[in-house]
């Protein structure tokens, strides 16, 4: 069974997004970059909330991200390669291949994906990752915690639940960002 994996950059104070909606506070950095492009290649399909799925798109429909280094490119060509599927009740029409639009998260249809799926899958947005979490579908949970306190904002865990976790593995980069990396316990 591939495993459902929760991944997000947060604050130190827990905020994935600033009270201004902002999250240009992330120090990504190659070696950060590449890091993320080795989770990107090992996942076979990303649940995107709508607005985390217009912000990545750009990594299919604008070539130029991708024409400016190798690193880039790598990156734009392990995301293009995954399946996507995007919660929106509003989208009509996505702008990149291998993605459908789903109306509404339905546990029971992750979990029949999580069983039948040859890799691991992410789930990518707070919003959707709470329901997920709630649904007890989310298997590891993945941290780059950003050497900033914003303060305020958007939180980048659920709120209103306990959820267990033991530490299986982190990393630290030299721009001060710590990757901490947790199995879920009770699923």
């Amino acid at each position: 069974m591939a495993k459902l994996i929760y991944a997000t950059n947060v604050s130190l104070d827990g905020y994935i997004e600033d009270e201004r909606g902002a999250f240009d506070w992330f120090p990504i950095g190659d070696e950060m970059f590449a890091s993320y492009t080795d989770l990107l290649r090992s996942v076979g399909t990303f649940l995107y909330g709508r607005r985390l799925y217009e912000a990545m798109a750009v990594w299919e429909t604008d070539a130029a991200l991708a024409a400016q280094s190798d690193l880039m490119a790598d990156f734009a060509s392990a995301w293009q390669a995954a399946s996507k599927v995007v919660y929106s009740t509003t989208l009509s029409a996505v702008s990149t291949a291998h993605t459908r639009i789903e109306r509404r998260f339905d546990p029971a249809a992750v979990s029949e994906l999580k069983a039948t799926a040859s890799s691991d899958l992410t789930v990518g947005g707070a919003s959707l990752a709470t329901e997920a979490f709630k649904a007890g579908l989310v298997d590891e949970c993945q941290l780059a915690v950003l050497p900033v306190v914003v303060g305020g904002g958007k939180p980048g865990l659920p709120t209103g639940m306990r959820t267990d976790l033991e530490l299986i593995d982190e990393r630290r980069f030299r721009n001060g960002v710590v990757h901490l990396r947790y199995r879920v316990l009770g699923q």
